[in-house]
């Protein structure tokens, strides 16, 4: 069946040249964006209720615009200057240069990882002896608190923000040629906002190996991956797919 239509689980890209709109203009399909999931801060007092004190740490690590977010709001809710000498372990370039809505980047100890949390771990090992506060969302990838266990460093995660699944009742008789997943979360928000949905010719697309092993483990079918070698990313693969199943 050829594709017409695709929703992405996702927020529409700000960026003006993003790779979508080229998947747009040259296969002629509608693509449309919704976030199935969304971030939700908590406030001061739940953070105080995890015993985090925000003085007593000397480094903070980022791995994500939304611990960037979270971690100046809960200290301006704490009303805690964070001191200049602080040093920030951000998990990517993106992660840092979004930093700098924050802060002066020249004037601060900054450390920058190249993509994966695996990659910092050179970077966290020069600097052992700080007090590191980790702030994360309610749901975490395991490696993150393996790998700073396995370099015995001192450090203290904080819950500052949750991921909650979005409403879409609104969506219940809308109809897709495919789905666009990025995380285990977005499948999840898919079966919970439609516990009857039943896939007949609707496409699942997916991203990386634990969305593919949730897709599976909720008994979908998997029709578009990645990345893989030959698609490192989604909008590839699904021009691939498209090129070929709108050929024929």
């Amino acid at each position: 069946m050829k594709v017409k239509t695709i929703l992405v689980s996702q927020p529409e890209p700000k960026m003006e040249n993003s790779p979508y709109l080229r998947l747009i203009e040259k296969e002629k399909v509608k693509v449309d964006f919704r976030p199935f999931i969304h971030v939700e801060g908590v406030d001061a007092k739940n953070v105080r209720q995890q015993k985090i004190d925000l003085h007593n740490f000397s480094a903070i690590i980022l791995t994500s615009r939304n611990s960037v977010d979270h971690f100046f709001r809960i200290a301006e809710e704490m009303r805690f200057k964070v001191p200049d000498t602080m040093k920030y372990f951000c998990q990517s370039e993106a992660v840092a240069y979004y930093l700098q809505k924050y802060v002066v980047y020249r004037k601060r100890k900054i450390y920058v990882g190249k993509r994966t949390f695996a990659e910092l771990v050179p970077l966290l090992k020069k600097y052992k002896d700080e007090s590191y506060l980790l702030p994360s969302s309610d749901v975490l990838k395991p490696i993150v608190p393996e790998t700073l266990n396995e370099l015995k460093l001192n450090w203290k995660r904080g819950i500052f923000y949750k991921t909650v699944i979005s409403d879409l009742s609104d969506l219940r008789n809308v109809y897709y040629d495919i789905l666009v997943f990025f995380s285990p979360s977005g499948i999840e928000s898919l079966l919970q906002n439609f516990p009857d949905f039943e896939q007949n010719d609707t496409r699942i697309a997916v991203f990386g190996n634990s969305t593919v092993q949730a897709a599976t483990g909720a008994g979908l079918r998997i029709d578009i991956q990645a990345p893989t070698p030959e698609t490192p990313s989604m909008t590839m693969a699904l021009q691939k797919y498209i090129t070929s199943v709108n050929k024929k």
